[in-house]
């Protein structure tokens, strides 16, 4: 009975692969390992005494012992392993198929037919329609064309931005510091760290949530949360959601989608201390409002927005992350509003000794503006940040519509991973070459037009080189092709770096001008000082922008930007 139960769907998969085969000149049937003959054939097998078809003589005379020791599952899934044949594609389904095997085409089990059940004619009408095959035979073809057909009609746009960081928390104050070159990079005051070997970061100093974040949970949440919170309410308002817009939009159709590397590591780290005492003074809120989710989840509670919500944790790749995920949700017609970006606060004792315990960290203690210094000779490590940075992605027809502000178009990325080491890049760079021509071939750019870089330069020994020689290797010697990185002035804000530089690319596009690389005085022998900014801002009008983001653990992904240019007709 089971076989009979399984012939026609399974038919399906056995008559796609032998035309794959039969199409190879010269060749039989190859199939996997796992097709291999078990040593003992099932009872069942053994009593209806199974006949090996002959075209599976060669090779492949274990496939019906397989199915029958193994199980259905194990077979079905070697089975989707076939790509057919373009004749199979071609061809008028499976009833033309199955006439290559005669009229017993359902004996290829070994036994004698039997009644057919409604379902099996059911199933049988709507292979032999095409309607099967376009599932089970190629569902890779159609998947591509599916997504293809989606993005030429869905283009994305950056409609606002929102920031908090140690150089402002506005992204017009923000980016005109970053285009004077000032340092936001400090003693730390929040806590005694005389102790710790270093004793600097980009440690913000007056941040209010007051108007932004009620103040009940003020009290209670994390700073990574309230970064959060308030970055994305001003990523609301720079793009113009008003109260009237928000009345009129599909709240089920806008979701929040910004991560963090960390968490709320203060909260969790408090809890931990009540507890020395006793559990009943720890904070009853302190495992949701550490956990990397809740901000996103909180912001959309605020907003009522229904759509996708959730966080992405990838080290210091989290902001990339979110933001090509906030991107195909509104690409697949799931969101036409997203919120995207990242946010931490690890600056407190646990998360500063962690990083000197990695000997991650500068210690150039005595002049902290000139610690971060990406490219340079003389570097020792990155500078801890910490802030946030939200985008605000449309669908551009939905963003016309409400004749919104455009700042850039979101073209599209990738992301990869080193599968190389825990912190260490690949010596090779082979994850990071491989994330930008992913990149490129997904958002279909051709890698001359990219003519500004934002890298994720970190100021360590290791990983700055290899990101250059990697993206030398990609874009090539581009003539035009101008290069900085953010971290010099702000240091490395961990899961929301990426969000924070795209701010800064976003505005590089908006203003035209670019700002500088500062502490870049001895440069490593292994870069080209001309294709690096120099120590002030530069005017470029850039054709795409490109925008890197790894983190620990391998992760690799880059995102392009470019000038919105309108349609013919618009």
């Amino acid at each position: 009975m089971m076989a009979s139960s399984v012939a026609s769907p399974l038919c399906t998969w056995l008559v796609a692969a032998c035309m794959s085969a039969s199409c190879e000149k010269d060749h039989f049937l190859k199939l996997p390992s796992i097709f291999r003959c078990s040593r003992r054939l099932s009872r069942s097998a053994r009593r209806r005494k199974v006949v090996v078809p002959q075209f599976l003589n060669a090779g492949g005379a274990g496939l019906v012992s397989s199915f029958c020791a193994s199980g259905i599952q194990n077979w079905l899934n070697s089975c989707l392993t076939f790509e057919p044949c373009e004749e199979y594609y071609n061809s008028e389904g499976l009833a033309s198929s199955l006439s290559c095997f005669s009229e017993n085409a359902f004996s290829l089990f070994g036994h004698k037919a039997e009644p057919v059940t409604r379902r099996q004619r059911r199933m049988n009408r709507a292979a032999i329609s095409g309607k099967a095959m376009a599932v089970a035979v190629k569902p890779q073809k159609d998947t591509i064309a599916k997504k293809k057909s989606l993005t030429e009609k869905r283009r994305i746009v950056v409609t606002g931005v929102g920031v908090v960081s140690s150089l402002g928390h506005d992204a017009d104050i923000f980016y005109s510091n970053l285009l004077e070159g000032v340092s936001g990079i400090s003693q730390i005051e929040t806590f005694d760290c005389s102790e710790f070997p270093t004793r600097i970061a980009g440690e913000i100093k007056d941040f209010s949530a007051d108007g932004w974040v009620a103040p009940k949970l003020c009290k209670r949440a994390d700073k990574f949360m309230l970064y959060m919170l308030t970055a994305g309410k001003k990523a609301l308002a720079d793009g113009g959601i008003t109260e009237d817009v928000m009345e009129e939009i599909d709240k089920a159709k806008c979701g929040v989608l910004i991560g963090s590397a960390l968490g709320g590591m203060k909260v969790f780290n408090d809890a931990i201390e009540a507890l020395r005492v006793s559990y009943k003074k720890m904070n009853p809120f302190c495992v949701p409002f550490a956990t990397t989710n809740m901000g996103s989840a909180m912001l959309a509670m605020d907003l009522g927005w229904m759509g996708p919500n959730y966080s992405i944790s990838t080290a210091c790749a989290t902001s990339n992350f979110c933001m090509l995920n906030a991107a195909n949700h509104i690409i697949r017609g799931e969101a036409d509003i997203m919120l995207c970006g990242g946010s931490d606060s690890a600056i407190i004792p646990i998360g500063l000794g962690g990083f000197v315990a990695c000997r991650a960290l500068s210690q150039k203690n005595g002049d902290p503006t000139r610690a971060s210094r990406p490219w340079d000779v003389d570097r020792d490590g990155f500078v801890m940040g910490e802030g946030a940075g939200v985008l605000l992605l449309e669908e551009l027809e939905h963003a016309k519509r409400r004749d919104a502000k455009i700042y850039a178009e979101f073209l599209g990325g990738s992301f990869t991973c080193d599968a190389y080491h825990m912190i260490e890049p690949h010596p090779e760079g082979a994850g990071i070459v491989l994330c930008i021509e992913k990149a490129l071939a997904q958002s279909g750019v051709a890698r001359e037009d990219i003519n500004y870089i934002n890298a994720h330069a970190t100021s360590t020994p290791a990983g700055d080189l290899k990101e250059f020689e990697a993206i030398m290797r990609c874009i090539g010697r581009n003539p035009e092709l101008k290069m900085n990185s953010t971290k010099s002035m702000v240091g490395h804000l961990l899961g929301a770096a990426g969000a924070v530089e795209a701010v800064a690319t976003v505005k590089a596009i908006q203003t035209g001008w670019i700002h500088p690389n500062i502490n870049l005085e001895n440069p490593d022998k292994g870069v080209d000082t001309s294709v690096l900014v120099g120590p002030k801002k530069e005017q470029l009008e850039i054709k795409v922008a490109l925008s890197n983001s790894f983190g620990f653990g391998g992760h690799n992904s880059s995102i392009l930007f470019a000038p919105y240019k309108p349609d013919e007709g618009d």
